[in-house]
């Protein structure tokens, strides 16, 4: 059990919550926030029965992430490769070349919308009702992000035909049911709030209509009530339990196609958003469909997250973004103590080394990594080396994410490059040779 927040934290919390409901005109609103497996707090504001934590919203795109994990899990398997192009296991459509992750990420240049009539607001049917053609490929494979619900309804359906069942009993068996997320639903079941339509210029509200979206169910078909959705941002928190290795996760939430080292940014992993909000990383992803908005997004390093489920349509700024923000101003994390911890390397080869006559430090740090970047106020390329069973260190993130670094008593050799003890040590193997006259004024 989460323990609470504390009462001068939750008031708080209510506050802005009470706020967004009012000033974005949802007919209702329920949120909270998540930290040590549960939630730490929560509310309801406007029409909301009780108990809040147990009326189902629409999760829309959320959906999509529950989708991925059942893919991740399928490659974890062996059933498939994130480089298999579609046709090799969803064969006919016009995306037969374009790669699984590329279908995660956003990144197949399938069209944003599934042709025929507005999926969001008409019932579905099969993925031949789609009749697809080449005017659904709208870009070439991996030029650029291009948000694509039809890209996942290509995923539904690959999830469906490995599993040999349908979408809605693969995620409820593979992810739901395992998580304890027993009241997450396709269709409204039980306390469910209606999805509304709020008038631009008048308090009044439109009823939008409820169906089951066939072969695009998995871009948006998923019910849940709050507590349901505390338990997602757990496991996005790295709480998985038997559902996804921890390693998997962690790949997922891994930026495609954007420069993470930019102040401010919006990228998506392997279906999930990672987004860059007031210098915080945050993993999670947003939720929209004609009557209903929705948010679970976690800060991972703060190790906590929040949530949100409102029945409008439109109108209402996100409020996941300023709980998390106000829970950490008010109740930042704890850190664990420093320890000391043993050198994965002998000490003798860390310290500074030169690339040219750029001077960088090799240091050792938490978890038996390594980490090889420029000096305190100077600039440069930075990357974290996690061991590899023959002696060498594998490039976790920065520029060498995936080069291998080589590390011997007079030398370090990463992607190609030398890095010597001296700039450009004329003892050392610097490609090119180094000039036998020296440095010279």
């Amino acid at each position: 059990m989460s323990e609470p927040v504390l009462p001068t934290t939750a008031r708080l919390l209510l506050a802005r919550t009470a706020r967004a409901q009012r000033e974005g005109r949802a007919p209702s609103l329920v949120a909270g926030v998540v930290r040590d497996g549960g939630l730490a707090w929560s509310a309801g504001r406007g029409n909301v029965p009780e108990p809040h934590t147990d009326v189902q919203y629409r999760l829309g795109s959320i959906s999509k992430t529950v989708t991925a994990v059942v893919v991740m899990r399928l490659r974890d398997e062996g059933r498939l490769g994130l480089d298999d192009p579609l046709d090799r296991h969803l064969p006919g459509t016009p995306f037969g070349d374009r790669t699984i992750g590329q279908l995660l990420s956003h990144l197949a240049g399938a069209s944003a919308e599934s042709p025929g009539g507005w999926w969001e607001r008409t019932p579905g049917g099969s993925l031949a009702d789609l009749a697809l053609g080449h005017d659904d490929v709208v870009l070439g494979a991996a030029r650029r992000f291009h948000y694509s619900n039809l890209g996942f309804g290509l995923l539904g359906e690959l999830v469906a035909r490995l599993r040999g069942t349908s979408w809605d009993d693969a995620v409820a068996t593979e992810v739901l049911a395992p998580l304890g997320m027993s009241r997450t639903t396709p269709r409204p079941d039980g306390p469910a709030a209606e999805g509304g339509a709020v008038h631009p210029w008048a308090d009044v509200v439109l009823p939008e209509p409820e169906h089951h979206a066939g072969v695009m169910a998995a871009a948006g078909q998923l019910w849940a009530p709050l507590s349901d959705l505390g338990r997602f941002a757990a496991f996005l928190l790295g709480d998985t339990g038997d559902v996804l290795d921890a390693g998997t996760l962690e790949e997922m939430t891994v930026p495609a196609g954007v420069d993470s080292s930019a102040p401010g940014w919006s990228a998506y992993g392997l279906g999930v958003q990672v987004l860059r909000v007031d210098g915080r990383t945050l993993i999670g992803h947003g939720g929209s469909m004609p009557g209903f908005l929705a948010g679970v997004f976690v800060d991972r390093e703060e190790q906590t997250g929040a949530v949100s489920l409102a029945n409008t349509t439109s109108g209402l700024d996100a409020v996941v973004f300023g709980l998390l923000a106000d829970l950490r101003a008010a109740e930042p994390r704890i850190v664990e103590p420093w320890t000391p911890s043993p050198s994965p390397v002998p000490l003798d080869r860390l310290g500074v080394w030169f690339w040219g006559p750029s001077p960088l430090m090799l240091r050792a740090v938490a978890g038996g990594l390594l980490h090889l970047g420029p000096l305190p106020g100077r600039g440069g390329r930075a990357s974290r080396f996690a061991p590899l069973d023959d002696g060498t260190w594998r490039g976790l993130d920065g520029y060498y994410a995936g080069e291998r670094l080589r590390i011997a008593e007079d030398h370090l050799d990463v992607g190609t490059f030398i890095f010597t003890r001296t700039p450009y040590d004329p003892q050392g193997p610097v490609p090119g040779g180094v000039d036998e006259a020296g440095w010279r004024s």
